[in-house]
């Protein structure tokens, strides 16, 4: 069993898990960003997407998660995002409201930092869409 981390999900300054985990992928604009122990410093964008990690205990656990940061230092992680939700926590009725609202703010002239915000929300429904649809109660 690999060697384990400490590992900090804060979204939106709510814990979201702390612990040790042993392996952690992280979703980056550039694609996956793959963690595990003695990981060199680093620090980058997290984008919209799902986020899957092992626990010391050796339970899989994944989360829809919003646009945030990560910081590796001296062994440790910390995540921080806007919103991480477990697949069984998405509510799909409202994940899908939202993505027909921001379709429909996306059709309307609005200025570029609306249509912006329009993009970010419309990123933001699908994934949870896609993750919740991923794992099925």
């Amino acid at each position: 069993m690999a060697a384990p981390f400490h590992l900090d999900i804060l979204a939106a300054s709510v814990p979201f898990y702390r612990g040790e985990c042993v392996s952690l992928v992280v979703p980056t604009t550039d694609g996956e960003f793959g963690i595990l122990a003695n990981h060199s410093n680093a620090v980058g964008a997290v984008c919209a997407g799902e986020l899957r990690f092992e626990t010391a205990e050796g339970e899989y656990r994944r989360a829809a998660v919003a646009p945030g940061l990560f910081k590796i230092e001296d062994g440790r992680v910390l995540l921080l995002v806007d919103a991480a939700e477990r697949p069984e926590d998405i509510d799909k009725n409202r994940a899908e409201a939202a993505r027909i609202r921001a379709e429909e703010r996306l059709q309307h002239k609005q200025s570029m930092h609306e249509y912006y915000q329009s993009k970010i929300a419309l990123d933001r429904a699908m994934q949870r869409l896609q993750t919740a649809a991923k794992y099925k109660r």
